[in-house]
């Protein structure tokens, strides 16, 4: 069993994460690392200041971070953890920890960031909710910042519509920022995940920010900006995704509106426009079929229990749903059969085949769909 005591203390040195990176990899594990001494240390690159925090961790904090790891519900996984997810260890600078409250696995589950603005218009915020509703409804989970703005009106949607919301905070876990999202804070780590690099204690500093945001957007398989200025922590977080391989989509908004000129700015250097959530869906697709069979089979908590014989019940009473199901049977059908069966548009019918195939209902069989055996 990983030792809180030394991960906490590899943590708290603090500095350049590579080294201790190195380290942890070289050793397999932070008790391993921590005994190896000194001269190991420097062999691996840690600096004397490191190496000296190494030595004698600072007793308050590591106090306070071993006081916050003994609540329940509370954990630090080291980037080699089991439970790591796994789409943060694909980064060029991956986290050497993450301190977790909720449940870790959340984290693994397929995931839309949805950032913007933190003084969006009441249409940004409307939009931000309605997308992030779509995304559960999709049964994919939503990702964002915890900043005001588009970030909490996302993981509040995502939470009201019963899904699962994902937050990467740039403050110690036990620290709100904004204070006005300390109850929000409190929900998600209830209901989702809430994760941090950063050990209890710690305040917002700037540069935490845009080491954040790389974490926002390397937890999801897409990105989508809902208004965002021209210099924005949610253009970083864009550009983050699109150097990690993931999609991006943008929300145009109107040319009076100032806190749209970043998502134009995406748009015009060749990002996708995105209108409805459906379109978001539709460049999630590729990524999704790729990672479903692997993350399905590692995710504790099967995405849904559903008999082939009937639509689980959230769809139950949705005529879309319902007409889509009955132009399904065990025999694959290509894309263009199902929009003529069912009478329903591309689009419309793409969004609810990725939803019934993650709900383990509905499986894809060389491009063309049927009911699950």
């Amino acid at each position: 069993m990983p030792d809180p005591d030394a991960l906490a203390r590899l943590v708290l040195a603090g500095g350049p994460l590579a080294p201790r990176r190195a380290l942890l990899q070289a050793a397999g594990s932070a008790s391993a690392a921590l005994a190896q001494g000194a001269a190991s240390w420097r062999a691996h690159g840690c600096t004397p200041e490191q190496c000296a925090a190494l030595l004698r961790p600072d007793a308050r904090a590591l106090d306070t971070t071993l006081r916050w790891l003994q609540a329940p519900g509370q954990q630090l996984l080291d980037y080699l953890d089991p439970a790591f997810p796994p789409l943060l260890q694909e980064l060029p600078q991956p986290p050497l920890a993450l301190f977790v409250a909720g449940d870790p696995m959340r984290a693994w589950h397929p995931a839309v960031a949805v950032v913007g603005s933190r003084s969006p218009t009441p249409t940004g915020r409307a939009l931000a909710a309605r997308f992030s509703s779509h995304f559960v409804e999709a049964g994919l989970a939503v990702t964002s910042g915890l900043a005001a703005g588009i970030d909490a009106a996302a993981h509040t949607a995502a939470l009201e519509a019963g899904g699962c919301t994902v937050a990467v905070i740039a403050t110690g876990p036990d620290q709100a920022y904004p204070p006005g999202n300390t109850r929000l804070q409190a929900r998600i780590a209830a209901e989702g995940a809430l994760l941090s690099e950063y050990p209890p204690g710690m305040p917002a500093r700037p540069g935490q920010f845009p080491a954040r945001n790389r974490l926002v957007a390397g937890l999801a398989l897409a990105t989508v900006v809902i208004e965002a200025a021209h210099r924005s922590g949610a253009l970083i977080t864009a550009r983050l995704a699109a150097e990690a391989g993931r999609e991006v989509g943008a929300v145009p908004g109107s040319v009076l509106n100032p806190r749209a000129a970043g998502c134009h700015r995406l748009i015009r250097e060749g990002v996708a426009l995105v209108e409805r959530p459906e379109d978001m869906l539709e460049l999630l697709a590729p990524a999704l079929c790729q990672q479903l069979p692997g993350l399905q089979s590692r995710l504790a908590t099967p995405t849904e229990q559903a008999s082939p014989a009937a639509l689980p019940a959230r769809w139950a009473n949705d005529a879309h749903y319902q007409s889509l199901w009955r132009a399904l049977d065990h025999n694959p059908s290509g894309m263009d059969s199902l929009i003529t069966r069912c009478g329903l548009t591309a689009p419309e019918v793409s969004s609810m085949l990725l939803a019934m195939e993650l709900a383990g209902i509905v499986v894809c069989v060389h491009g063309r769909y049927c009911r699950t055996p």
